[in-house]
């Protein structure tokens, strides 16, 4: 069966993967909500290839993740910056989601000290599945289902 785009596809977590699934992508997010915004940053923070962290961003810039905002610095020629939307930080859920998963089942001994806080109030936060009434719910006890059944 020959593979279609998955931006195209029907299932939102194969969409989602459209835009997330290659190669530097998360990471480069990773990288924005700690406040990188230049490629040079990126490209710095990250040791990937000039070539691919263009087509990465220019994908992540597609598909409204980041926008590209000019700045110049004195004496220096216009530069994009890159910048989360309302659409790159909503991922902030899922990347800490990964990231409590990985603490919790692929644990290490060195650690990057890093961890998702409320930007106001520096509180860790805890990315969870909740009940529309705000309840907490086991992810042990939650199913993928089709809706209306």
């Amino acid at each position: 069966m020959p593979r279609t785009a998955w931006t195209d596809d029907a299932c939102p977590i194969a969409r989602a993967m459209g835009v997330l699934g290659e190669r530097w992508s998360v990471l480069i997010i990773r990288e924005a909500l700690r406040g990188r915004t230049r490629f040079s940053e990126f490209r710095s923070e990250l040791g990937i290839a000039p070539d691919v962290l263009s087509a990465r961003l220019a994908s992540l810039v597609a598909a409204g993740v980041f926008e590209q905002v000019e700045y110049q610095e004195v004496g220096d020629r216009r530069r994009q910056a890159y910048e989360l939307t309302e659409a790159g930080h909503a991922l902030s859920t899922v990347l800490a989601s990964l990231a409590q998963w990985g603490y919790s089942y692929l644990p290490q001994a060195a650690d990057n000290g890093y961890r998702f806080v409320d930007s106001a109030t520096q509180e860790p936060v805890l990315a969870s599945l909740r009940r529309r009434g705000g309840e907490i719910a086991d992810p042990a006890g939650v199913a993928l289902v089709r809706k209306g059944q």
